[in-house]
């Protein structure tokens, strides 16, 4: 809960974004909170705090509280200890491993298992999936493309906006793609995004809540997570989006069941064939 607001501050109002920041300052204290008082801690009006809870996508303002407390009470703590010149490596590699394991907590959390259960049912019945993303993002699309071209399914990874604004205009119909982005803001990629809904494809974004690439897409995937800035750190978000790609794909997997078993065998064989095997003793 307190990344989703986190990720909407931005499109609230100003009003609502006092609310919001009253509730990420001071979330224990909110959840017993009456709507009196956090009007009054947050300096406005009960209707603003009615509003705030339903631009965050709550029914009203008993149901803000009920998942303000399960999200307190399933979350686990953000590690937010900065990485130092002076720091061992030992201590580094627990401090990179601790960021690690909360951003996939914090995913696995925050993870909608209906859209999930969409997004697989399109992968499966797709005539072609294409996956869109830069920088980082591009490195997941590759990875990606890796894991679900050996299900059989013709499948490709672009980086360049230019070339996947040019293929997302000509996508078979019922094509998906599957655009990755942390921010979702990504004005080249949303662009694609809405060709290929033009085009008669289906779009899966992992994205942030409530960021425009989540807006206009089919299913969007939230990878909502605190996002490192620190300079000598990489981006944790890419973990969490790998490891979507990685359910998508062995959800697609099982989805399609025997007829898919040979061919994986026969990859699988493949592989086997080309490494270096023991020469054993004589």
């Amino acid at each position: 809960m307190l990344t989703r607001i986190k990720a909407l501050h931005p499109e609230l109002r100003r009003s609502e974004q006092k609310v919001a920041d009253l509730v990420l300052d001071h979330p224990a204290t909110v959840v017993s909170a009456s709507i009196a008082a956090i009007a009054e801690k947050a300096g406005v009006s009960e209707p603003t705090v009615i509003r705030f809870c339903r631009a965050i996508g709550c029914t009203g303002f008993q149901d803000f509280k009920l998942r303000l407390a399960g999200s307190l009470a399933s979350d686990i703590p953000y590690i937010s200890s900065g990485v130092d010149i002076g720091d061992s490596a030992g201590k580094l590699s627990a401090k990179l491993f601790d960021r690690a394991i909360a951003t996939l907590v914090q995913a696995r959390n925050h993870l909608n298992t209906d859209g999930v259960e969409r997004a697989i049912d399109l992968l499966a019945a797709a005539p072609r999936i294409e996956f869109y993303g830069h920088g980082a993002s591009g490195i997941v699309a590759q990875d990606a493309q890796h894991k679900f071209f050996r299900l059989g399914v013709p499948t490709i990874a672009y980086s360049d906006a230019h070339t996947h604004g040019m293929s997302a205009a000509i996508l078979p119909p019922e094509s998906v793609v599957v655009a990755i982005s942390h921010t979702g803001r990504s004005a080249e990629l949303i662009r694609s995004a809405e060709l290929a809904l033009e085009a008669g494809a289906h779009v899966i974004a992992i994205t942030a809540c409530g960021s425009p690439l989540a807006n206009c897409s089919t299913v969007a995937l939230y990878a909502d997570v605190n996002e490192d800035t620190d300079t000598y750190t990489p981006m944790t978000s890419r973990i969490a989006h790998l490891t979507i790609c990685d359910i998508l794909a062995v959800g697609v997997a099982l989805q399609r069941g025997p007829e898919l078993a040979a061919s994986l065998e026969k990859t699988k064989r493949n592989l086997a064939e080309k490494r270096v095997q023991d020469s054993g003793t004589s």
